[in-house]
Formats: C-alpha cells, sequence, structure tokens
C-alpha cells in the first residue's frame, strides 16, 4: 500500500484494535462485495502489492472490514434506514449536493462525515439543519467500515429514512472499502476535464448511480458529456447516471426520486 496515501498495512489494522464490539455479527457471505472485488483488482494489477504475504495481511484486513460493514448494514436495516456512500474527487460537489436536497427532500437524512483534517463539512450541513457527525480520518485517504460505526453511534437512525456517508475526496483508495452501505453514487464534475471515468475504472464499475454534477459549466469547458456517459457503460452497462446542476431544482428533484425509488425497492 501507498506509504503516503495513509493507506499503510500498520494504519489500516490500527482501526480495528481501537474497538471493543459485544454485538453479534452476521457471519455469512454469499458473495464479495464490489468493494472487495475493487481490491483484489487493485492489488492483482500492482506487482508491488502482489507477493504472498503482502496479500495474506491485505486479505485480513479487508476480511475485518467486510466484516464490520456487515454490522454497519444491519444497524441501518434494524431502523429502516438505506444508507449511501458517496464518493468522488475533491470538489466535485459531495457537500454542496446535500445542502441543497436539504431544501427539497421528502425524506429525513443524516450524514457521516469524512475527511482527513477540519470540521468544515459537517460545519456547512449542521447550518442547514442536517445531522452530521466529522470523523477525521489523520492521514487515511478513505473511510472504513470501523470508522463509519463510529460514526453511526453519534447519528439518530431512528429519526432518519437516509444516511448518507460522505467520503474522503479520492477516486481510488475509498473503491476498496466497503463501509456497510447499500448504495455507491459517484459524483464526477465538468471542470475535472474528460478522462477521469477511463483513469479511475476501479470506482465507477462500484457505482450505482453516476452523478455528472456542475453540468450548468458545460458552455464553458470542452467536455464531450455523452461521450463519458458512453465511457462509463462500458465499464458498468447498467449504471443509472443523471446530470446535476445546483441551480437546476429539476435535476435535483431527479437525484431525490431516485434515492425514493430505490427506498421503495427495498
Amino acid at each position: 500500500m501507498c506509504k503516503d496515501c495513509g493507506c499503510t498495512i500498520a494504519g489500516a489494522t490500527h482501526h480495528h484494535h481501537d474497538h471493543d464490539h459485544s454485538h453479534s455479527h452476521d457471519h455469512s457471505h454469499s458473495h464479495e462485495s464490489a468493494s472487495h472485488q475493487a481490491a483484489h483488482e487493485t492489488l492483482h494489477h500492482n506487482p508491488q502489492l502482489n507477493d504472498a504475504k503482502t496479500v495474506s495481511v491485505i486479505q485480513k484486513i479487508l476480511d475485518k472490514n467486510d466484516h464490520e460493514a456487515a454490522h454497519n448494514r444491519a444497524h441501518f436495516d434494524n431502523h429502516k434506514v438505506l444508507g449511501i456512500n458517496l464518493m468522488s474527487s475533491p470538489g466535485s460537489g459531495k457537500t454542496t449536493l446535500l445542502e441543497h436536497l436539504a431544501d427539497i427532500a421528502d425524506f429525513k437524512y443524516g450524514v457521516v462525515e469524512g475527511d482527513l483534517e477540519t470540521n468544515r463539512d459537517a460545519d456547512r450541513l449542521i447550518a442547514k439543519d442536517i445531522k452530521a457527525v466529522q470523523i477525521q480520518t489523520g492521514s487515511a485517504c478513505h473511510l472504513d467500515a470501523f470508522m463509519v460505526h463510529k460514526g453511526l453511534h453519534d447519528m439518530p437512525l431512528e429519526d432518519l429514512d437516509v444516511c448518507f456517508v460522505e467520503n474522503v475526496g479520492n477516486l481510488v483508495c475509498p473503491a476498496s472499502y466497503d463501509v456497510g452501505t447499500h448504495l455507491n453514487i459517484v459524483l464526477v464534475s465538468v471542470p475535472e476535464g474528460e478522462d477521469k471515468i477511463a483513469k479511475y475504472p476501479v470506482m465507477f464499475r462500484a457505482a450505482d448511480l453516476i452523478l455528472f454534477t456542475k453540468t450548468d459549466l458545460l458552455p464553458y469547458f470542452e467536455y464531450d458529456i455523452q461521450k463519458e456517459k458512453e465511457t462509463a457503460r462500458k465499464l458498468k452497462p447498467n449504471v443509472d447516471i443523471l446530470e446535476v446542476s445546483t441551480k437546476d431544482a429539476d435535476s435535483l428533484k431527479a437525484v431525490v426520486d431516485w434515492i425514493n425509488f430505490k427506498r421503495r425497492m427495498r
């Protein structure tokens, strides 16, 4: 694992020793999670990580993470809450989207907010009367299931319909860690330029919904959004795709409608 990005083996295992749970966990897994498969894909394509000892250690880390993720999902299920993991590069508009949904959503939601440092994003959401819990990851460039579990203890799930996990801004590592949500939404913004989907396929294969954000800026950028959609559907043919601008209330309503559809399907 990259020693600079915070995904060191020592750093990852640290989280697992900080929690002493008395909960009963479900050990059954009918299939590997999409995030676990994403991690395996990363391993197989990185020769520096592909020796037997390293693979064994990382496998144990991911197994423990998936075990805790199943526990988080049980929390959501027991409270009839839909869990949604929001992922994107920094600045794609995750927090802004959540701020604007507060004005039109007909469901109650809270946010587990992940950033390396500061409480700025959580403070923005709290200012909109959204229940938000900040998780500061320090050097880690993603949230894992243990961090999210800690945040859920401060989240009033009994009062919520939906709980968003706003992951650390990063198009790589978050795709490999199941945090216990039911769905993944991945944002990609017009100012980021064409090629993000092609360059970061693991992330976009994990998406249930891809949101193209800041589409009001399309006239000012050379950005072929139809070509980017085609690239996304080559990676994952059944992925849902929406275009979003915070200046277009109908586009935001479409996100609310998508979430409500998924709520009804559970």
